[in-house]
């Protein structure tokens, strides 16, 4: 009898565990979405703001279409976009097409003067400061619920409910741009 209740115990307690295991996942895995609805909040800004700027630039920059046209075709992919994973591969490249905008404009010295296109630039930058930001909030998520996925025993769990390593918002091809030190030129 002192046998069964004690077999019966070690049962109750890694139940338990189990169960704990399983929250603490699905709090994880919520938290990684809701970090996410941060950056989809601070995208919709930026996706609103690209419109303005094209339109502020193509007055000035008739040679530089093609730019204008990919930034514009960036921004519908990254709208259309449904998935986490999806949202992240086109943000990378509407940040990129961004950047290709940025150099443009340093030939166009009217253009950098016209206050309504300083308004529209420190709009972006200060969106994209706030991306920067809610980027780091979901990546420390995204870490954290890939490091609960794959320890033990809560890998265990993991793998029975679905639970997988997720990746990370990243800045792809743009991060070694990124990493080099600004140019700062008084010219």
């Amino acid at each position: 009898m002192t046998g069964l209740i004690i077999i019966l115990v070690i049962v109750v307690v890694l139940v338990l565990i189990l169960i704990s295991l399983y929250n603490r996942l699905v709090r994880l895995r919520n938290n990684r979405e809701n970090a996410f609805a941060d950056i989809d909040v601070q995208l919709r800004q930026r996706h609103d703001l690209i419109p303005q700027l094209v339109d502020a630039v193509k007055g000035y920059m008739k040679h530089e279409r093609e730019l204008l046209t990919e930034i514009t075709n960036a921004r519908a992919a990254a709208m259309k976009a449904g998935t986490i994973n999806e949202k992240i591969g086109t943000e990378a490249r509407l940040s990129r097409a961004l950047g290709g905008l940025q150099v443009a404009v340093e030939a166009y010295p009217d253009l950098k003067a016209s206050q309504n296109f300083m308004q529209l630039q420190e709009e972006i930058s200060d969106v994209e400061n706030k991306l920067a930001a809610v980027r780091r909030f979901f990546n420390a998520a995204t870490k954290e619920l890939n490091i609960a996925a794959q320890v033990f025993p809560s890998n265990i769990i993991a793998g029975m409910f679905g639970f997988h390593k997720e990746p990370m918002f990243d800045l792809g091809e743009r991060r070694e741009e990124m990493e080099e030190p600004p140019k700062v030129s008084f010219e």
